[in-house]
């Protein structure tokens, strides 16, 4: 009697958790409401399930239990019984099955006047790809992505030269206009998620997969792959701006387009020179760093790098003046640097300076730190060399104090916590694994024991030839 009387108990509880928890569902701001009401219909269903079985369990446990005078009868076969079961069984089936099928299929045909968003994932960030005033995105493809082409755009399709390239992790999109989402994957499996838009697919590697929404509510809604993709999966996150038409247009045609992200002029190395005396006083003459006015060694260092970080610099991603004074006097030199190619020509002349051979290195227990960097080698790789593909720097090369600093910097959300910052957001967590000081000298003196070869990080692929710059005429921002 008092088994039974738990387990309806039990059904009792469970039902008005179902219908009291805090847990539920996001607001919706897209046009799937079918999808909740699939959601539904699946917990209706098998909620019904769930306390008609635990009923009759009950009922069985008080009615049939042990008795002297009672003796169970053999019954192996009920037709009628199995007849019921199945029937019963079948309609719960296609009650939950068949309303997903039919919003599958509205799920993927979007309607004639959806455009084209491309997404594409990689470990562990978004980028995103417009088509440009032809309405119709190049082709593309994983082999032809280097430096210069982190899109993989073909250059030999004149339809790719004005796609518009997001190299963000945020998405903006207009209210109210249907979206054919596209999706491909540059490295693994990911999935792109957004629980407000109730909308979710895998990025497969070597296909193109697609779905379609509209969203109705403006603001902004985060991004999640909930596909298991790797050591900083639960990193993988980026953000959709919905907003009005007009802002829409607006922040879009600040973006810049493929045709002018390859028009690039020869860097001028004497100009490079000129500019990098401004650096010489706290990076040395020649790149090998100066401890006393902390500046590190950057002559090592791949120019995908330096490019990023002088950007980072210049629009206060990094050396914020309040959090961080070591990296503000960086912010206000970066502001000099006015022009795309003015910081071409800089980066050019420092990667012709001669590569350090001799660097600091911290006291610490290096086979602890060998342990330490397991996950470090996973982006950085296990030479320390970096890996242009997870847009992480090379270690190996650069002085042990710059390193603890750094290190310290993003435990301490001095550097990384920026919400532009999508790589630096990454070693937040990463980080968290050193859990004291002496845990920071041996991973620092783990890298630099590293072999450092002394060249630059060599690119993934050979560059593309230049596209015919007479297809389109854009103007280079």
């Amino acid at each position: 009697m008092a088994i039974a009387i738990v387990i309806l108990i039990l059904v009792v509880l469970t039902v008005v958790f179902h219908f009291v928890s805090p847990w539920w569902f996001t607001p919706i701001a897209s046009n799937w409401t079918f999808i909740d009401t699939t959601i539904d219909i699946t917990f209706w269903v098998t909620g019904i399930v769930f306390i008609l079985v635990n009923v009759f369990l009950a009922y069985c446990v008080y009615r049939y239990r042990y008795k002297k005078s009672q003796q169970a009868a053999y019954e192996p076969e009920n037709r009628k019984l199995e007849i019921w079961l199945s029937v019963i069984t079948t309609i719960g089936v296609i009650a939950m099955l068949a309303p997903g099928l039919w919003v599958w299929s509205e799920f993927i045909n979007p309607p004639e006047d959806a455009h084209e968003v491309e997404v594409i994932g990689q470990q562990w960030s978004w980028t995103y790809r417009f088509p440009g005033e032809d309405g119709i995105l190049g082709k593309a493809d994983s082999q032809l992505i280097n430096v210069d082409n982190p899109f993989g755009i073909s250059a030999d399709d004149p339809n790719g030269y004005d796609d518009i390239l997001i190299n963000s992790n945020e998405l903006h999109l207009p209210v109210n206009k249907p979206v054919k989402l596209l999706q491909r994957s540059k490295d693994v499996l990911h999935n792109f998620s957004i629980p407000q838009f109730r909308v979710k697919m895998d990025l497969v590697p070597g296909l193109t997969s697609y779905f379609w929404f509209t969203p109705t509510k403006a603001g902004t809604y985060e991004i999640f792959c909930q596909e298991l993709c790797g050591v900083a999966h639960y990193l993988m996150r980026g953000s959709i701006v919905v907003e009005e038409q007009a802002d829409f247009e607006q922040w879009l045609q600040q973006q810049p387009t493929f045709l002018a992200s390859r028009q690039h002029q020869q860097a001028d190395l004497v100009a490079g020179k000129a500019q990098y005396q401004m650096c010489t006083s706290c990076h040395g003459s020649e790149g090998q760093g100066v401890e006393s006015l902390n500046g590190p060694a950057i002559s090592h260092l791949a120019p995908w790098y330096i490019k990023r970080q002088l950007v980072y610099f210049k629009h206060k991603i990094r050396g914020d003046q309040s959090s961080d004074p070591i990296g503000a006097p960086m912010a206000a030199i970066a502001q000099t640097l006015v022009d795309e190619q003015q910081i071409k020509n800089l980066i050019a002349y420092i990667e012709q300076l001669p590569k350090p051979n001799k660097v600091s290195i911290a006291q610490g227990n290096i086979e602890k730190g060998k342990s330490l960097y397991k996950n470090c080698g996973l982006c950085h790789g296990s030479d320390g060399q970096g890996n242009y593909a997870l847009n992480a720097p090379r270690l190996a090369g650069q002085h042990d104090w710059y390193l603890k600093r750094q290190l310290q910097n993003f435990s301490e959300r001095v550097r990384g916590a920026h919400p532009q910052d999508m790589f630096g957001n990454q070693m937040l967590l990463m980080v968290k694994s050193l859990k004291n000081e002496q845990d920071l000298n041996n991973i620092v003196a783990y890298i630099g024991s590293l072999p450092f070869s002394g060249s630059s990080q060599v690119q993934n692929s050979q560059p593309l030839p230049e596209p015919e710059l007479t297809a389109r005429n854009e103007e280079v921002e």
